[in-house]
C-alpha cells in the first residue's frame, strides 16, 4: 500500500499565497465551490473548462491567477460594456487592467499596448473581432502572455443561444501567439454545447469543472399575462430603490412599457438597439450608478453588465429558449442575495415567436421550434421550476426546491401507472429514435405520414392512449423525463431513451405522482390578484443603517467614477449593518472587504457607522453584543445571511463543516440573543402544517421550553428532537423576538 504523499512546502506556500491574495485584494475569507481547484489547474499550465452558474464567481477563476503569474492574461469577452464593468471593478481594487476595443482612441490604444509590453498590465480584455486584427496579433506576439481566458464560451457553439461566428476563429489566433493554456468559461451550456466548445477550442484534454446550475437565492415564478400593468406597478412600488431589469420582445414594447412606468413615477429608462449608441451607454451608466432603478430592455441588454445587486428580472414576454431565459434571469442576485425571476406568460407569445421563424431555413426552423416547445413546457408545467431548469442542463435535483411558485402554490396532482408504462413502452417500441411529439402521435393513434412511413401504426401500443388529449401525454412524457425514467440523447436533439431507472420501473411498476399543467386560458380573480415575488421581510440586518450605507456608497462611487458595487457589494453592506464595525480592523473582517478597500474607502463608512451607533445607543461587537445581542462570530453572521436567502440547513452545515445538531446549536444561540429567524421555508419541507400547528400550540401553553419535556408530552415516536428544536426557534422568533 502506497502512503499518501505529504504536501510539499512549495504547495503549502502557494496555497497560503493564494488565500492571502484572496483576502488582501478581493476581501474574501475563503474560496467558493471549485474556485481554488480551477485556479491551481490554471497555474499548473493546464487547460480548463469551467461550467459555473452566473454569480458563482467565474471571473475570480482567471483574475486571481493573473495576479499570481508573470505577464498579462488575455480575456476574450463578447461585449464592450461587460469589459468596461470588469475593468472598472479591477481598477477599484488597485489592479492594473485595460480593455482594447473600438471605443478607444489611437492614443489610448497606444498607451494600453505600451503598458502590456512593459508587463505592468495584469489583464487585457479584448473582443474576438479586435483580437483577429493583424496589427493586434503582431503586438500580442511581442507581449508576455501567461494564458488565455475565453469568457461566455457558449458563443462558440452553433447550438448555443448567443452564437458569434467570430468566436470560431479564436483557436487559430491562440496558435499564432504560442502554446498557451486556455480556460473556457460559461454559465449556460447543455452537454451538447459543452462538447462543441471543447472541440472548437481544441481543449478536449481540459480538466472539466462543472458546478451546479442551481442558484438557490433565485425565486422562479411564471404568472398569467393578465392585468399585467396593474401587477407590474404593484410589484415595483414594493421594490423602490432596488435594481431590476424588465425584458420585452420588441423595441416597440420596450418604449411602451418604459412610458407606462414613467407615468407611474417609477425611475426607469429604456435600452434597445434602435436607440443611439450614446443614449444606450448613458442609460446603462445611469442604471449601474443607481440613478435609475429599472431598465426596460430587449435581450440586447444584460449580458453586457456585471451588476451584482439586480434584485429582480421580469420577462414581460416569453423568451425564445430556456438557455436565453436562464442567461437573462442569471443577471439577478449575483451577490448571492435573494432575488426574483418572474415571467409573464401567454400562449400568444409562443405563436408570435413562431411567426418570427417562418423565413428561416428548414433546419433552423426545426431547431427554433424545439427550443420554443421547451420554453412552453417550462411555463405551463406544474413541476418544480428549478427541477425543470436544472434537468434541461443535464443536472438532476432529487427533490422539489420549495422556492418557486409551483412549489409554494402547487397545481393539482394525480397518480399514474398504466399511462407511465405505455409512454415508456412507446419509446422502447419506436427503437428510442424519436422525440415527444412522435411518441404522443403513436399513443394517440395519429395516422400521420411520418408515423405511417416508419410502420408505427402496426405497433401494439398504437392508439392505446386515445382516451387522453395530446396535451396530457406531452405533459406526462416531459414529467417522467424530469423524474429520470427517460433520458435525452446528447447527440440527437430531442430524441428520448428509456433510462436505467425506466427499465427497472417496467420490471416492477408503481404509481408515480404527476402534476396538472397550468391553464393560462382560464384565470381566477384570486390568481390575478396574488402578489408577485417573495416576501422580503425578516431581514437580520439593520435596515435603516443599510439604507444609509447604500446612500454613502453611491456618493463615494460618484466621486471616484466607479459603479457603486465596485466600492462595496450589498452582502458587505448587510454584514456592516449587522455587525456595526467601528474600527479599520473590524471593517477588514467583513466579507468582501479587503485591506485595500479599507484603506481606499473605509474612512467615511466607519465615521457613519460610529455616529449611528452613538446616536442610537447601540452596543457593538467589541462591547460583546450587537443591537439584539447576537454573538458576532463569522459563522453566526454566515448562518443569518444564508437563512435570509432560504438555503437548506444541510447546505449551510456542509459549507461550515458542521453537523446538523451543531448548526441547530448555533441557530438557537442566535434566536436566544433576540434575532428573529424565519425558518418556514425549511420547516415546511420536513413537517406537514397540521404537525406544525400541534407543536406550536404546545409551546404556546407549555410551562417550559425544555425539549425532553416536549418529547415526552408530544410523543418521541411522532416527533424527532430536530423537529421540535426547529419549531421552538420558529415559536420564539415569532412570539418573543
Amino acid at each position: 500500500m502506497i502512503a499518501e504523499q505529504e504536501p510539499s512546502n512549495t504547495m503549502l506556500s502557494e496555497k497560503k499565497d493564494l488565500h492571502g491574495k484572496l483576502k488582501e485584494i478581493f476581501g474574501y475569507h475563503q474560496f467558493r465551490g471549485e474556485q481554488e481547484a480551477i485556479i491551481q489547474n490554471i497555474m499548473a499550465g493546464r487547460n480548463s473548462f469551467v461550467l459555473m452558474p452566473t454569480g458563482a464567481g467565474k471571473s475570480l477563476c482567471y483574475q486571481l491567477p493573473a495576479l499570481m503569474t508573470e505577464g498579462t492574461v488575455i480575456v476574450i469577452s463578447p461585449l464592450i460594456a461587460l469589459m468596461k464593468n470588469q475593468v472598472d471593478q479591477l481598477n477599484a481594487l488597485g489592479v492594473e487592467a485595460y480593455f482594447m476595443n473600438s471605443t478607444l482612441s489611437k492614443s489610448e490604444i497606444t498607451r494600453v499596448k505600451k503598458s502590456v509590453i512593459n508587463g505592468t498590465t495584469k489583464l487585457l480584455y479584448v473582443a474576438p473581432e479586435s483580437l483577429s486584427k493583424e496589427s493586434n496579433i503582431d503586438f500580442l506576439k511581442k507581449a508576455n502572455i501567461s494564458f488565455v481566458a475565453v469568457d461566455e464560451a457558449h458563443c462558440i457553439s452553433e447550438w448555443g443561444h448567443d452564437f458569434r461566428p467570430e468566436y470560431r476563429k479564436i483557436r487559430n489566433i491562440i496558435n499564432d501567439l504560442g502554446n498557451l493554456p486556455v480556460i473556457a468559461l460559461t454559465a449556460t451550456a447543455t452537454p451538447k454545447v459543452q462538447l462543441d466548445i471543447q472541440k472548437n477550442l481544441q481543449i478536449e484534454d481540459a480538466e472539466v469543472f462543472r458546478t451546479s446550475f442551481n442558484r438557490p437565492n433565485l425565486y422562479y415564478e411564471v404568472r398569467p399575462k393578465t392585468a399585467i400593468k396593474k401587477q407590474l406597478i404593484k410589484y415595483l412600488k414594493t421594490r423602490k430603490g432596488q435594481s431590476g431589469i424588465i425584458y420585452c420582445l420588441s423595441r416597440k414594447k420596450v418604449e411602451e412599457v418604459y412610458e407606462f412606468l414613467k407615468v407611474n413615477d417609477i425611475k426607469a429608462l429604456p435600452y434597445h438597439a434602435g436607440l443611439d449608441a450614446a443614449v444606450r451607454i448613458k442609460n446603462q451608466d445611469a442604471f449601474l450608478s443607481e440613478d435609475v432603478d429599472v431598465i426596460v430592455a430587449t435581450i440586447a441588454f444584460g449580458m453586457g453588465i456585471d451588476k451584482p445587486d439586480v434584485r429582480f428580472v421580469i420577462h414581460y414576454d416569453a423568451p425564445k429558449s430556456l438557455e436565453g431565459y436562464y442567461q437573462e434571469t442569471g443577471r439577478a442576485g449575483r451577490d448571492g442575495i435573494e432575488s426574483d425571476c418572474i415571467m409573464f406568460y401567454s400562449p400568444k407569445d409562443i405563436i408570435k415567436l413562431e411567426k418570427f421563424n417562418k423565413d428561416k431555413s428548414v433546419t433552423e426552423r426545426d431547431n427554433a421550434r424545439h427550443l420554443l416547445n421547451e420554453m412552453m413546457a417550462y411555463a405551463t408545467s406544474g413541476v418544480c421550476r428549478r427541477r425543470q431548469l436544472l434537468h434541461y442542463f443535464g443536472e438532476h435535483l432529487d427533490k422539489d426546491c420549495g422556492y418557486c411558485n409551483n412549489c409554494q402554490t402547487p397545481t393539482e396532482s394525480f397518480q399514474a401507472k398504466d399511462e407511465v408504462i405505455q409512454a415508456l413502452e412507446a419509446v422502447h417500441q419506436t427503437e428510442q429514435r424519436f422525440g415527444v411529439e412522435h411518441i404522443v402521435d403513436v399513443l394517440r393513434g395519429e395516422k400521420s405520414a411520418y408515423v405511417m412511413s416508419y410502420g408505427h401504426d402496426k405497433l401494439s401500443l398504437f392508439g392505446k392512449g386515445l382516451q387522453h388529449e395530446a396535451a396530457y401525454w406531452q405533459s406526462l412524457v416531459r414529467q417522467i423525463l424530469v423524474q429520470g425514467y427517460l433520458k435525452k440523447d446528447i447527440d440527437n436533439y430531442g430524441v428520448l431513451h428509456v433510462s436505467e431507472k425506466g427499465k427497472t420501473y417496467l420490471d416492477a411498476p408503481y404509481y408515480v405522482r404527476l402534476c396538472k399543467d397550468h391553464d393560462y386560458e382560464h384565470i381566477t380573480e384570486e390568481e390575478e390578484d396574488k402578489d408577485l415575488g417573495v416576501n422580503q421581510t425578516n431581514k437580520a440586518y439593520d435596515p435603516v443603517l443599510f439604507d444609509m450605507l447604500k446612500a454613502l456608497r453611491k456618493k463615494v462611487a460618484r466621486q471616484k467614477g466607479y459603479p457603486p458595487f465596485a466600492i462595496f457589494q450589498d452582502p458587505s453592506l448587510e454584514e456592516m449593518a449587522t455587525t456595526y464595525p467601528t474600527s479599520s480592523e473590524e471593517l477588514g473582517q467583513v466579507n468582501g472587504v479587503g485591506q485595500g478597500k479599507v484603506v481606499r474607502y473605509g474612512k467615511p463608512f466607519l465615521e457613519l457607522i460610529k455616529k449611528y451607533v452613538e446616536d442610537n445607543d447601540i452596543e457593538t461587537a467589541t462591547e460583546v453584543v450587537v443591537k439584539s445581542a447576537i454573538n458576532k462570530s463569522k459563522i453566526k453572521i454566515y448562518i443569518i445571511q444564508q437563512i435570509d436567502r432560504k438555503v437548506d440547513l444541510e447546505e449551510i452545515a456542509e459549507a461550515q463543516h458542521l453537523s446538523i445538531p451543531e448548526i441547530l446549536d448555533e441557530i438557537e444561540h442566535i434566536c436566544y440573543s433576540g434575532t428573529r429567524l424565519n425558518l418556514d421555508y425549511y420547516i415546511d419541507q420536513i413537517m406537514e402544517p397540521e404537525r406544525q400547528d400541534e407543536v406550536y400550540a404546545y409551546f404556546m401553553s407549555a410551562e417550559t421550553d425544555n425539549i425532553q419535556v416536549a418529547l415526552t408530552e408530544l410523543g418521541d415516536e411522532d416527533y424527532s428532537e430536530e423537529e421540535l428544536r426547529l419549531m421552538r426557534v420558529k415559536f420564539l422568533s415569532e412570539i418573543a423576538n
